[in-house]
């Protein structure tokens, strides 16, 4: 059978429901997919539901929207880990803008930064929807069972299995202020190939990681420790740097370097921090994840529609 059309005020009403929830769905779905893009394509097919889902049996629409969103959330981190597998070297999280929301619709910003984002790609996908869940929005255990077609006992147990693995492997991160002054000294001794400067930097088990998907010029393996990193950069300095300026963003609640070439955005650089100093240097390098990240100094700037209260920023120019 074929529901009849919804009338006018319905949708509008329907539109102003998902409105008022979309941070919070988008905030669910990109923790799961680590993807802007990805958790953006997630968000609209939760609308489509919600348009033509039988609205008068919904009790709480809050709590409908999120266990779809969380449910194919789940579907879509299994299919994206099979897609990784065929990625060219290694695979980082795409960055979000976070200058307007440092939460991302969450009630807090855990299972954010970049550092947290990498550490849960190890979970599975239930342990991430329920860690996620409780860590990151607070949401009761009955509620997160409900979402999770699972019991209060069970999501307990994933949760404490994530919170496990997410302390066992993370260190204590350095303060906002020490991370964005360790990030603008690496950035200047990088450009200059400092070897000295940049090893006093570093953890001793420092990784830098760039993440290119092939691109030629952009390493395809993890390297590892002080004197390798620093070798490392110093190798590029003499010519990556040329003509590159700098400029400053918000991305996933940390202060990211935005690398620009005559006038085009081509590259952000994160760093790790911990008391010891940086202990992993993030390289995006891949195009198609860099549209996300806003900078500093005002852009000019379109803006997409589509889905209620969706934003996108696009480089004009």
């Amino acid at each position: 059978m074929t529901p009849e059309p919804a009338g006018t005020d319905d949708l509008e009403q329907a539109a102003a429901t998902f409105t008022d929830v979309r941070p919070r769905l988008f905030g669910i779905a990109y923790r799961m997919l680590s993807s802007v893009t990805e958790a953006e394509d997630l968000v609209q097919d939760v609308w489509v539901r919600w348009q033509t889902c039988d609205r008068t049996q919904v009790v709480n629409p809050s709590a409908f929207l999120a266990t779809t969103t969380t449910r194919l959330a789940i579907n879509a981190l299994q299919s994206a880990r099979v897609r990784r597998e065929t990625y060219v070297g290694p695979w980082l999280p795409e960055p979000v803008d976070t200058s307007a929301d440092p939460y991302l619709g969450a009630e807090r910003g855990e299972a954010l930064e970049f550092a947290a984002l990498m550490l849960m790609e190890k979970l599975t996908p239930n342990e991430r929807a329920a860690y996620v869940l409780r860590e990151a929005f607070d949401y009761p255990y009955a509620q997160v069972a409900d979402i999770l077609q699972s019991t209060q006992p069970a999501v307990r147990q994933l949760v404490s299995r994530a919170r496990r693995h997410m302390t066992g492997e993370r260190r204590t991160p350095a303060t906002p202020d020490a991370q964005r002054e360790l990030l603008t000294t690496f950035i200047a001794a990088a450009r200059t190939g400092d070897m000295a400067a940049l090893e006093r930097l570093f953890s001793p088990d420092v990784t830098s990681v760039s993440d290119g998907n092939g691109r030629m010029g952009v390493a395809r393996k993890t390297i590892v420790g002080r004197p390798a990193v620093a070798q490392f950069l110093g190798a590029f300095s003499t010519w990556f740097w040329d003509d590159v300026d700098t400029r400053w963003a918000s991305a996933n609640g940390q202060v990211s370097a935005v690398l620009v070439r005559d006038g085009v955005e081509f590259g952000v650089v994160a760093v790790s921090t911990t008391a010891e100093g940086i202990d992993q240097v993030l390289w995006m390098l891949n195009p198609e994840k860099l549209t996300a990240v806003s900078d500093a100094v005002p852009s000019s700037e379109v803006t997409v529609t589509g889905v209620p209260g969706r934003r996108r920023r696009l480089r004009m120019g």
